[in-house]
């Protein structure tokens, strides 16, 4: 699945909510925090994180692609 930045940067635990991943915030966080997330092939407990384009994001067997509109 591709993601399409409007800004820079979008946030991991955004993301995660933005692309459907998770259903909220607090999800998001848990799920990050639980080792659950990549980025860029490595787990990811930051849900601050800044992801750019090019990055690739891993949650259950769904990979988000970021990409720049």
């Amino acid at each position: 699945m591709e993601f399409y930045l409007k800004d820079d940067f979008i946030k991991l635990g955004q993301l995660l909510k933005a692309a459907s991943l998770v259903e909220n915030g607090a999800d998001a966080k848990f799920e990050i925090q639980s080792g659950k997330v990549k980025v860029n092939g490595e787990v990811e407990i930051q849900r601050g994180k800044k992801l750019v384009k090019g990055d690739k994001v891993s949650y259950k067997g769904q990979e988000v692609i970021i990409c720049k509109i």
